[in-house]
């Protein structure tokens, strides 16, 4: 590796098992792609069977024996992120879970337990499966965070924004919330004496599913600005270092190393210090088992 991680980077995972949420599209295809093409066993945790099913059959086209799988999860409903879980804790051991799905800037919509989309599935969802799945992952278990947690700011006042919404700052508190899941995850499996490891990354500006809740104006602009940004496949490298890196530590947080994190080869990234602040982490942590119904117990 020289001066930062891509896929090249990523060595043989034979005999290794991930689990991918949000897997059919984007930068988890391309994490799913590229860990199959490696010998991973990777399963395919995405809402949508169909969808599913066309993801698995183009990584096929690359990897003729790719070694895949798929879950139905739906981050959007507890219930089913439950029904998962049982499912997810009656196969083979995992060796990573990277929580990977999320939405970004939706119109206002919400959770089936009544909690605006983006931070119930980004947040919410994401702490309850990694709550009921975490003693059945031996390795790591990685969270996805984004530049936008820099501006975001924790309000529980409204979590189904009926008092008023907005997109961007929804998102940005949802991927405050993530980062915060982040490190609060790695304190305590730490002090628990756990193996399984917590470690971050953001994809920088990747251009992929997420920006189709965009306006209309931005999203015809979007093949004009494609040599400013990260592709999906560029995007996926810090999730994949932080899924497979030899020198990643618990509690490390990597992303793209280009100017304002946005582009380029996977590396170290800065979080905000708000987003280290284990008083804030608690709350959140005591507040999402309430939310969630779901205490990981640790």
């Amino acid at each position: 590796m020289r001066n930062g991680f891509t896929a090249d980077d990523v060595g043989t995972q034979t005999g290794r098992r991930f689990l991918v949420t949000g897997a059919n599209a984007g930068i988890g295809f391309e994490v799913s792609r590229v860990l199959a093409a490696r010998g991973a066993h990777v399963v395919l945790a995405c809402r949508d069977a169909d969808k599913a099913e066309a993801a698995m059959n183009r990584i096929r086209v690359d990897v003729p024996n790719a070694d895949l799988s798929f879950q139905l999860l739906d981050l959007a409903d507890l219930d089913q992120v439950r029904d998962a879980a049982k499912a997810i804790l009656s196969a083979p051991r995992i060796d990573v879970l990277v929580n990977n799905a999320g939405v970004m800037i939706p119109p206002r919509s919400l959770t089936k337990q009544g909690y605006e989309l983006q931070f119930g599935v980004n947040h919410l969802g994401t702490f309850a499966l990694t709550g009921l799945v975490h003693p059945h992952v031996d390795d790591r278990i990685v969270v996805t965070g984004s530049i936008a947690h820099k501006s975001g700011e924790m309000d529980y006042s409204d979590l189904s924004a009926s008092r008023g919404y907005h997109n961007w700052a929804r998102y940005q508190m949802s991927k405050l919330a993530n980062l915060l899941f982040l490190f609060e995850l790695d304190r305590r499996l730490s002090a628990a004496g756990r193996a399984t490891q917590a470690i971050g990354c953001h994809p920088g500006v990747a251009l992929t599913e997420l920006q189709r809740h965009l306006p209309l104006p931005l999203r015809a602009m979007t093949p004009l600005a494609s040599p400013f940004f990260n592709s999906a496949a560029q995007g996926a490298w810090p999730t994949l270092q932080a899924a497979t890196g030899a020198r990643v530590q618990g509690g490390d947080y990597l992303g793209p190393q280009g100017l304002g994190e946005v582009t380029g080869r996977s590396g170290p990234a800065r979080a905000a210090r708000m987003a280290r602040d284990p008083n804030l982490a608690g709350e959140l942590w005591l507040r999402s088992i309430k939310l969630t119904g779901v205490d990981p117990k640790l």
